[in-house]
């Protein structure tokens, strides 16, 4: 659900298809958004980690951002990714979202440079100048720099950032944002979690909602494990989440012969292909695509979860 001030639920981070020959393929995902939709998710964010940003050039996240908001049409809020590596990149991706329509941004600490915690503020301030919500992302294991829970309320406080997006894996840093949130006076700040597989802990511990790569493949599955949290349920909603746990093992298809990377994203769109969402499992260049048998193994935990 969605306030003017706050956003929670569930925000999937949308996947990227592409054809074969590696353009976006705009019907496809048009077809993925109305899955998303019609799952019941509470918004979605677009050019975040499972949708490649990382691998798209600029001329594509443009194509994302026009299909994606033109065929919302306002029914969810749609968040977009402005990731890069320096202010002045980022800036140029803001102005870009900011005139496709997209109601909020999301942002990551600079990378490949070695930022002081005050020039990532400034980061974060430059990039709130544009007057749309500013989300910012906290990703270490690919930015090499964790966002301090002390900056991140600070600049909650001054107004900068609408929200956070932790995908650090340090639950004991969300707990710290979460009760920082309270103790200094800012209710509206939305606290979301990127850790896919712990939602209902970190629903428990007070977080908004959660921003899931796997809700690609099953948003039903995660709205109702935050719909049953939301109502008291931790029965109904740990069982949920145990479910989508075990579904999650299909990151795992490539097996040695990829990175990591390859096998979650290559594994993700593979499912979304069998389910006949998506036309072309095809990932972005250099990614290492799944073969035959990777992909009947995503196609035997879709099975076992009663997906196909």
């Amino acid at each position: 659900m969605t306030t003017a001030t706050k956003l929670s639920g569930v925000i999937p981070p949308v996947c990227t298809p592409l054809t074969p020959e590696y353009e976006v393929d705009t019907a496809s995902l048009t077809r993925l958004v109305d899955h998303l939709l019609d799952g019941g998710v509470d918004g979605l964010f677009v050019l975040g980690s499972s949708s490649e940003v990382a691998f798209l050039p600029d001329g594509h996240r443009k194509v994302v951002l026009d299909t994606v908001l033109g065929h919302v049409a306002g029914r969810v809020p749609v968040l977009a990714g402005v990731i890069d590596m320096t202010t002045p990149r980022v800036l140029d991706h803001v102005r870009v979202a900011a005139e496709a329509g997209a109601d909020g941004l999301v942002a990551t600490a600079p990378f490949y440079t070695r930022t002081h915690p005050a020039e990532i503020a400034l980061h974060f301030r430059k990039i709130a100048e544009a007057g749309l919500p500013l989300y910012a992302y906290d990703l270490p294991v690919a930015v090499h720099s964790k966002l301090g829970s002390d900056l991140v309320l600070e600049l909650a406080a001054e107004g900068v950032l609408a929200g956070l997006k932790d995908s650090s894996g340090n639950d004991a840093g969300l707990r710290e944002v979460i009760l920082g949130r309270r103790d200094r006076a800012v209710p509206s700040f939305s606290v979301l979690t990127g850790s896919e597989l712990t939602v209902d802990s970190a629903l428990a511990m007070g977080a908004d909602g959660v921003v899931p790569g796997l809700g690609n493949v099953d948003p039903h599955g995660y709205v109702r494990l935050f719909r049953a949290a939301s109502a008291g349920d931790w029965a109904a909603a740990r069982t949920e989440q145990e479910r989508l746990f075990r579904l999650f093992g299909l990151v795992n298809a490539g097996g040695p012969h990829m990175g990591r990377g390859s096998s979650a994203l290559g594994a993700f769109k593979a499912a979304l292909h069998l389910r006949g969402v998506i036309d072309h499992p095809t990932t972005a260049l250099p990614q290492i695509p799944l073969g035959d048998e990777e992909i009947a193994v995503v196609g035997k935990y879709l099975a076992e979860a009663a997906l196909l």
